[in-house]
């Protein structure tokens, strides 16, 4: 589609004639040459003297031309432009952070499929935190894995389809064998500075008890809450355990309940897909579409057509020219 964006500029088109028909033309005074016998050589020719003005006359060629340059410009200033098809930018509403546990003690295999197979505990984590990060779209989204430390897999991206691939590659130990829940959320927190979205959420995914945070988990919820962090936990270990493998539901519970979010606990796969699908109601996609049209000048076409047709005009009075003079 082509639009023009100064159209109130062809109102300009009709100002060479106004200024023709109603502007007092231009006189100028010059001088002449007076010759013997001038009277005489009037009579000769049977003219009568008088004062009086050289009226310079166009031909049509040199008035088409002018008359096709002038609108030629016309539509240049005018601004036409190409309107492209609209285009669709999702801006992201809301950043997730997800924190995912794995230490040692997610090696175990006692998470049951809905068929009663027992699955790795990571390897369950993974197929629904994958399905859940693909249905993420419009949020950006930043990975963090823990054990002994914690580490920032991620930034907070749109690239979902990164998150998905470095989630499939996470293992079991990578950062270390023991559980720091407290330095995670710190690191979430960090994490959220570069966001200016006020919908943060983090996910705190862990089967274990925190054993060595430089900051307790209680106090990083603290600080995760004045920051504007809601902390949804999942525990995903066994109550019952002995030390690093029992899931400490308890602190887990006071996280998110300090944080304003919510705690969970999924015992099997299909517990921990309703977790999921719990905290995807809990937090709808809440997005922002802009639209817009890409515009394409096209001011060039005009512009050059009228120095077309002014350089055509010139060199055909030019050569005008010459014939009468050699002629």
């Amino acid at each position: 589609m082509i639009s023009f964006d100064a159209p109130w500029l062809f109102l300009a088109l009709p100002l060479p004639w106004l200024i023709w028909r109603f502007a007092p033309p231009h006189r100028e005074t010059v001088q002449a040459f007076r010759i013997p016998f001038f009277r005489q050589i009037a009579r000769a020719t049977d003219k009568e003297p008088r004062p009086g003005s050289v009226i310079l006359s166009r031909s049509r060629f040199q008035m088409g031309a002018a008359i096709g340059v002038w609108i030629c410009l016309v539509f240049a200033l005018a601004g036409p432009e190409r309107v492209g098809s609209p285009i669709e930018i999702t801006k992201s509403a809301r950043d997730m952070v997800l924190a995912i546990d794995i230490s040692g003690s997610m090696d175990e295999v006692d998470f049951l499929s809905s068929d009663g197979e027992r699955l790795q505990r990571l390897a369950a984590v993974q197929n629904v935190i994958s399905d859940f990060v693909t249905e993420r779209e419009g949020d950006r989204v930043a990975l963090i894995v823990f054990g002994t430390q914690a580490y920032l897999q991620a930034p907070l991206t749109e690239d979902l389809r990164t998150i998905t691939e470095l989630i499939d590659q996470t293992k079991v130990g990578m950062a270390g064998p023991h559980t720091a829940l407290g330095d995670a959320i710190g690191l979430s927190i960090r994490t959220f500075e570069a966001s200016e979205i006020e919908e943060r959420v983090l996910i705190l995914l862990s089967d274990g008890a925190d054993t060595g945070s430089l900051m307790s988990p209680i106090n990083a919820a603290e600080i995760a809450r004045q920051e504007n962090v809601q902390i949804y936990t999942i525990a995903v270990g066994d109550p019952e355990g002995n030390g690093e493998n029992r899931v400490d539901l308890a602190t887990l519970e006071e996280i998110a309940r300090r944080s304003r979010g919510e705690a969970f606990f999924a015992g099997d796969l299909d517990a921990l897909s309703a977790v999921y699908d719990r905290i995807d109601a809990l937090n709808p996609r809440d997005v922002e579409t802009l639209s817009y049209r890409p515009r394409r000048s096209l001011a060039y076409i005009p512009m050059g057509m009228a120095a077309v047709l002014a350089i055509f005009a010139l060199v055909v009075l030019h050569l005008r020219v010459r014939r009468a003079v050699f002629s």
